[in-house]
């Protein structure tokens, strides 16, 4: 499908289709986890007959550790959706995009807590620059109300919710190819998002047909256009390079809620989101340096 695009190129302009995510759920009026859904439920529809075709024997060859793991993972990204779509309707598309792309904090954190893993000076300073360009942007936002704050913190929990989505994946990308362990995970998703619209009680139909338009631009765009992109390219170019290039969805993002919605970011908006990508660029450029810097253990002893 992506066969004869430049990688680089097509990392660029998988970014743009995603920053486009936080507009098309402004637009919408369906509630948050109707979108999610039926985000999720096209995504799935439309990969379903080429995921059959070239993964269907690996599909059914997955044993229950593995497939189990999908599962969660699914759940994980599940809760991502569901708070970062939901925190869209409460404070600013600025906000909400720059606060859900700290992850990689969130990442780094659960690293130490969780694996047990050592931390750098640099890694902290990292934390340190994001974790005060959050409280920047927390700050400014409280004179706009409560329920924008309360927007920022469900932003941050989506942070957190792909934070623990990718840390789960790490396990299972190790043998199991991208395509089968996305799809897996999608559906997973998507059935964990029907069960909350379930317990919630939120109808599942009927929706004007601008809002059915919404869900299959977000599945198309953002999902299949956007980060099955990323997904590809990373066959062809470093990871770092997409963790880097992504950086670009929240200054897009708010770009098009400029130019749309007239919703211009505040001074402490711009402080704020200015500190937190620095953090993360200088973590991912630090990252890599110390991956090509590290010495092979064999080589050590």
């Amino acid at each position: 499908m992506f066969n004869k695009l430049n990688p680089q190129w097509a990392v660029l302009i998988g970014v743009v289709f995603v920053s486009f995510s936080s507009i098309f759920i402004k637009y919408s009026t369906a509630p948050s986890l109707i979108i999610a859904a039926y985000r999720l439920g096209f995504t799935i529809l439309l990969l379903l007959p080429s995921v059959i075709r070239s993964k269907g024997e690996e599909i059914s060859a997955i044993n229950r550790k593995s497939l189990g793991i999908c599962i969660l993972s699914g759940v994980f990204l599940a809760l991502h959706f569901a708070t970062w779509i939901t925190s869209i309707k409460y404070t600013s598309i600025a906000s909400s995009a720059v606060l859900v792309n700290t992850h990689p904090v969130f990442i780094l954190l659960g690293s130490v807590l969780i694996l047990k893993e050592k931390v750098s000076k640099r890694s902290v300073l990292c934390i340190a620059l994001a974790l005060t360009g959050g409280i920047i942007i927390s700050l400014g936002d409280s004179s706009l109300g409560s329920h924008a704050i309360f927007g920022d913190m469900l932003a941050l929990a989506g942070a957190l919710f792909v934070a623990g989505y990718m840390m789960i994946g790490r396990a299972v990308r190790q043998h199991m190819s991208v395509t089968t362990y996305t799809f897996l995970v999608y559906a997973s998703c998507f059935a964990t998002l029907m069960l909350l619209v379930a317990a919630a009680g939120i109808p599942l139909y009927p929706y004007p047909i601008k809002e059915w338009f919404i869900f299959l631009a977000l599945a198309v765009f953002c999902t299949i256009l956007g980060h099955s992109i990323f997904n590809w390219a990373l066959a062809y170019v470093k990871a770092a390079f997409v963790s880097t290039a992504v950086l670009g969805e929240p200054v897009f993002a708010t770009l098009w809620a400029i130019l749309l919605f007239s919703e211009h970011p505040t001074l402490w908006q711009i402080l704020g989101s200015g500190l937190i990508l620095f953090g993360i660029y200088l973590f991912i450029l630090w990252g890599q340096e110390d991956q090509q810097n590290k010495v092979p253990v064999k080589a050590e002893q």
